[in-house]
């Protein structure tokens, strides 16, 4: 049997928010998701290592095109979420349910 991948909080976080996005969304709109569903500030920094322990993980996948003039030819990274990304979001949402549906009664 494979050993269960489990993701932190802010790699849920991101996962889910790129789901919510129409199409393949690029960093600045992925954080401005983040940020209207949480309400907390989220730094560039720490959505780029997010999003890169993701892509190792091979729970997103990028690709890259060329920056216009606007970005003075500067590459433009787009996200989304892949299969096992889903998968293991999937495993991680049905965990936290069944541990909720549990804690339930004892919250009370």
């Amino acid at each position: 049997m494979p050993r269960p991948v489990f993701l932190g909080e802010f790699e849920q976080l991101v996962l889910s928010a790129l789901l919510l996005i129409e199409g393949e969304p690029y960093a600045l709109r992925l954080r401005e998701e983040v940020e209207r569903v949480t309400g907390r500030s989220v730094s560039r920094g720490a959505l780029y290592r997010t999003l890169d322990r993701l892509q190792r993980k091979g729970y997103v996948a990028v690709s890259v095109e060329k920056g216009g003039h606007e970005r003075r030819g500067y590459l433009r990274r787009r996200f989304r979420v892949t299969a096992a990304g889903r998968a293991t979001l999937r495993a991680a949402r049905d965990a936290w349910m069944g541990i909720w549906s549990d804690l339930a009664r004892v919250l009370r």
